[in-house]
């Protein structure tokens, strides 16, 4: 079975090997590579779309995901790009995984950005912290008592408040100081939201070991 998953800045490449060990791993995915893919001598069997690229690149069509469905190869979304197409095409066969696919299928999210963030092209790493894993911090830490009602707020605006690129810990802290939180405890908040669950990664990882459950069934 040919295994091809787009992953780039959500979770490191060595963790979904260790998942998926025979899989094609490429980088973010971006207009034309499932026509590229379905052009090839061997086809995909199962294709996974965690990462994908904006801005800079045309971003994949959904009419490219419907191809693919359309010759019965399974495709499964998680994370990031891959979570905004599962909630667009999941009515026509596409494979949402995870909590953040979840939350734009049910409407709880229906905003680009909660998950656009930028990466270096080289390393892959991330730049700034995508929206949504603010979110899925600020409501662990005041599900936990670590932060109030009030400072879960204040936080979730600020953040809101920033064009996506500049979306990082540290300029979350430096906004709170400026709208008249002591150091101690803007720090102390920073702290705790980069200690927080990185809620793409962990979608990456779930969409990893469902494929590896669809492979062991087939």
């Amino acid at each position: 079975m040919r295994i091809v998953v787009f992953v780039g800045p959500s979770v490191e490449r060595d963790v979904l090997e260790r998942i998926l060990p025979d899989a094609d791993f490429l980088p973010p995915i971006e207009r034309g590579d499932i026509d590229r893919l379905l052009a090839e001598p061997v086809a995909p069997d199962v294709i996974g779309v965690v990462d994908g690229k904006f801005l800079h690149a045309m971003s994949i069509s959904p009419k490219e995901i419907l191809k693919a469905l359309a010759r019965d190869i399974p495709v499964f979304g998680s994370s990031s790009m891959g979570a905004l197409r599962a909630a667009e095409l999941d009515l026509y066969g596409m494979t949402g995984v995870g909590k953040i696919y979840a939350s734009y299928a049910s409407g709880a999210l229906d905003a680009d950005d909660e998950v656009a963030i930028t990466f270096d092209p080289e390393s892959l790493r991330a730049l700034c912290v995508p929206m949504v894993n603010i979110r899925t911090s600020v409501e662990e830490l005041r599900e936990s008592g670590r932060i109030t009602a009030g400072e879960a707020s204040d936080v979730l605006d600020t953040a809101k408040s920033m064009y996506f690129p500049e979306r990082s810990h540290s300029n979350i802290r430096l906004a709170l100081r400026r709208d008249g939180w002591s150091a101690e405890r803007a720090a102390e908040v920073q702290e705790l939201l980069e200690g927080s669950t990185d809620q793409k990664r962990a979608d990456a990882i779930e969409l990893a070991n469902r494929i590896r459950d669809l492979a062991a069934a087939s």
